[in-house]
């Protein structure tokens, strides 16, 4: 199954050292039986960008606990043989046992240098837009407007070095 595992700049980083990716809590997103009964049309691509969306709303918050990382939003894509559904945290949750071999991997998705600034108030407010405050989902609607660039995990190593 392909997850998207949200991520942070650092943790990027730690991928390119160790060899392999280790989820906070082990938490992905994914294409879901509840995801894709939770929309009335859409095909495949469009219900896993979906899931690609939820998990770089997820890295907001990652990027909001870190002192001083980089604020751009990051997902690693990956192809994972058993996942456990967990539709009772929200429809595209999954859960990944252990870390995700470098090898399993299909690519990275990551904010460019423009999208620093939005991503950073996002991070800030992040929970209060998931609990309704209109300012709060605006000023995360400007992080989410911005596209995350799609990268190889080949291409890795040298876009962190030209960080």
């Amino acid at each position: 199954m392909r997850v998207y595992l949200p991520a942070t700049v650092a943790m990027l980083r730690d991928l390119v050292e160790q060899g392999e990716f280790a989820p906070v809590g082990g938490t992905g997103f994914a294409l879901t039986p509840a995801l894709r009964e939770s929309y009335a049309t859409g095909d495949t691509e469009e219900l896993e960008y979906s899931a690609m969306l939820d998990a770089a709303r997820a890295s907001l918050r990652l990027i909001a606990n870190e002192d001083k990382g980089v604020p751009r939003r990051a997902v690693v894509s990956a192809d994972v043989d058993e996942v456990k559904l967990r539709p009772d945290l929200d429809f595209s949750v999954v859960k990944v046992t252990g870390s995700v071999p470098l090898k399993k991997i299909a690519a990275i998705h990551l904010d460019t240098s423009d999208a620093e600034d939005a991503v950073r108030d996002a991070a800030e407010v992040v929970d209060a837009a998931d609990l309704g405050d209109p300012d709060a989902e605006f000023t995360l609607g400007e992080a989410e407007d911005h596209e995350l660039a799609w990268y190889a995990p080949q291409e890795l190593p040298f876009l962190l070095e030209l960080m």
